[in-house]
Order: structure tokens, then C-alpha cells, then sequence
């Protein structure tokens, strides 16, 4: 009678344990024998590319992403690049210009690159739109005496105070020269600013433009490219 009542239990006990969920399912091992013997289970076949049917291409969205093949890769070898041209001249190879020219030719094409050279002389600076008044560029250029050299006659009048409060009103040297040529220099100096006679008003220097045409008067003359 004991024994009657514990293999009931073990029974009970044994029904009511938990079920273990296989976990060969899923992965194409549905039974335990087919995976100890080897054999393959059954596996869900996928349909061939061309066997879509026309249900499955009208139910996809218009603006859905399709993935499209290489046409290289689908044709097996990809086509070769189109060549492309380098751009450099054939001036440098030898066999290239010996073709197409010759001794007598050079001879005319650098007598005919002579005689179209034109050496252009410099002229005088153009007048600005809207500039009037004295240029103080052709004042510089007709001008020699150096900075400090008095050459004209000033007032007692014109001190050193008068002419820094005068010279403060121009924005720039430039501007204060051609202003006192304005106004009648460099023989006259209504406003000051030339105290010490010499010509040029408030600090203005005319040595940067005659270097400059002296530079240029002395300029080799360009090199005809043969």
C-alpha cells in the first residue's frame, strides 16, 4: 500500500513540472533523432527571383526603396572606363613636333613673333572720374628738391601749433597736399601747412613716386617668348 501511494505522488509530481521548450525548434531540428543522425530537416524553400507574382510587385508602395543590381556586377564584367585625355600639350615630345615642323618653319614663326612685338611706353596717370583739382603725382614727378629744403617764403604766422591743428583735419597726407596745391601752393600757404617752405604740406614725402619712375625708366625690356 506504501508503495501504491508514493509512485502516485511521483506521478502527481511529474504532471505538474513545467514543460522545457525545445530549444532545437526554430532552427530546423524539430526532433531530436533527425539532429543525432544527421538528416535535414525540412527547410522553408524561398521563392526564386523570377517567381514573383505581378500580386506581390501591385501591393508595393510606389515610393518604397528597391534595391537595384549593378549593371557590372549583372553582366559579370564590368565594362572598362571610358579613356580620358590628359590635357598635357606634345610640345615636349620630340617625335611629335618633328612631324609637324621644322628647321624653316621656326625660323618664320619667331621672325613673325618679332615683328607683332610692341613695347608700350608708360604715359601719364588718367584723370579720375569726378577728380578735380591739382595732381599731386605730376607735382612729385616736376619736383626735385629733397624734403626739408626751403624754397619758398612763409609767414612768422605760420608756427608750429597753427600747423598741427590745420594738418588734423585731412585724413590723410595725400589729401592735405593736394589741398595746399588747391589753394595756391607751394608759393602760398593760406592754412599753414607748409611751414618750412619746402613745397610739400603736412609731412607729405615725394620720394616714393620718383623712385618709382626712376625704377621704371631703368626696367629691362621684356623678353619675347620664341
Amino acid at each position: 500500500m506504501r508503495v501504491l501511494l508514493v509512485t502516485c505522488a511521483l506521478g502527481a509530481l511529474v504532471a505538474c513540472a513545467p514543460q522545457v521548450p525545445n530549444s532545437a525548434a526554430g532552427v530546423g531540428f524539430d526532433r531530436y533523432d533527425s539532429a543525432r543522425t544527421g538528416q535535414d530537416a525540412p527547410v522553408n524553400s524561398l521563392p526564386a527571383p523570377d517567381a514573383v507574382s505581378a500580386e506581390t510587385l501591385d501591393s508595393t508602395p510606389a515610393d518604397a526603396d528597391v534595391p537595384v543590381a549593378d549593371a557590372g556586377a549583372t553582366a559579370g564584367v564590368g565594362a572598362p572606363p571610358a579613356p580620358r585625355s590628359s590635357g598635357i600639350s606634345d610640345e615636349q615630345d620630340f617625335d611629335a613636333v618633328a612631324g609637324r615642323e621644322t628647321i624653316e618653319s621656326d625660323a618664320a614663326r619667331i621672325a613673325a613673333n618679332r615683328a607683332s612685338y610692341v613695347q608700350i611706353e608708360p604715359t601719364d596717370l588718367p584723370t579720375r572720374p569726378g577728380e578735380t583739382g591739382p595732381s599731386i603725382v605730376a607735382y612729385a614727378l616736376a619736383t626735385n628738391n629733397p624734403v626739408g629744403a626751403q624754397l619758398y617764403d612763409r609767414s612768422r604766422l605760420s608756427g608750429e601749433g597753427r600747423f598741427n591743428r590745420n594738418c588734423a583735419k585731412y585724413t590723410s597726407s595725400d589729401l592735405a597736399q593736394q589741398d595746399f596745391l588747391r589753394r595756391g601752393g607751394p608759393k602760398r600757404d593760406p592754412k599753414g601747412l607748409d611751414p618750412d617752405g619746402d613745397g610739400f604740406a603736412c609731412y607729405w614725402d615725394p620720394t616714393p613716386l620718383r623712385q618709382a619712375r626712376a625704377a621704371a625708366a631703368v626696367a629691362p625690356a621684356p623678353v619675347v617668348s620664341e
